[in-house]
């Protein structure tokens, strides 16, 4: 039933690269505009004028977009599993349906790039530079940082006399710098959830290969072999939300 969600027939993407796709494209869409378009059309002073305090307005900006986000992925994600259930005719386990739940949960990687679009519509007074500002960062982590991840590598891979341990730091230290894209520590989260065979992410020795049964990890394994990838999309979200926090606090609101 998992596989509903990452297998494609090749016509159409996988439910997970839709979400991928779709999910940064979303998050600027409802953000970039969020604050410079109200401060240029003059409606920010008015609504200051109003007994409402100013934290309010920016905790507004980004809860209420973060509730349509949240609602329009999981009515695709039960869209998909109604549908799916009607194809195939086995209805999801109990773990099935936990592990769709907290893949859904994985929004938190929409709410990183909504922040990042209301930061820019905080520094630059125009929507269309936010805009493109906010399209110019995620076309960076979706294809340029990719191609520039590649050619460290390829500068820095060992040689053939290498030992296993450098081996295995060069490993760790690539796979460190491409979890510094927002995408894939997105695509190492989805895919441990949705896929209970995958038992680690990382590189691994064979003494720490050896013994192990190749059985699928329960719910509670895979959450706690996701758990840096989602405490760092968290931590991601709470720096832009913060410094986007500060500059409005201390921005002077004039009527443009």
């Amino acid at each position: 039933f998992l596989k509903l969600f990452t297998a494609s027939d090749g016509t159409l993407p996988s439910f997970v690269l839709f979400i991928n796709f779709l999910g940064p494209l979303l998050g600027i869409a409802l953000g970039f505009d969020a604050v410079n378009s109200e401060q240029n059309k003059g409606t920010l002073s008015r609504m200051l004028s109003q007994p409402i305090h100013r934290d309010c307005i920016i905790n507004a900006k980004f809860v209420a977009a973060l509730i349509v986000i949240g609602i329009m992925l999981f009515v695709l994600g039960f869209l998909v599993m109604g549908f799916g259930l009607i194809a195939i005719g086995i209805p999801p386990t109990a773990e099935e349906f936990w592990r769709i739940v907290f893949f859904l949960i994985t929004s938190i990687y929409v709410a990183f790039w909504l922040n990042l679009a209301i930061l820019f519509s905080l520094r630059f007074r125009q929507a269309a530079t936010s805009a493109l500002a906010s399209v110019a960062v995620w076309l960076f982590f979706s294809v340029f940082y990719t191609m520039i991840v590649n050619l460290v590598a390829k500068g820095l891979s060992p040689s053939q006399m290498a030992s296993p341990y450098q081996i295995i730091s060069y490993q760790k230290f690539i796979l460190g710098l491409m979890r510094l894209a927002p995408s894939e520590l997105f695509n190492e989260a989805t895919t441990t959830l949705l896929m209970p065979s995958v038992r680690s992410i990382g590189p691994l020795t064979m003494e720490q290969v050896q013994g192990a049964i190749p059985s699928p990890l329960p719910l509670g394994q895979s959450l706690l072999v996701v758990w840096p990838q989602l405490t760092g999309l968290i931590a991601a979200t709470v720096i832009c939300f913060a410094i986007s926090y500060i500059m409005f606090m201390r921005r002077e609101i004039r009527s443009r």
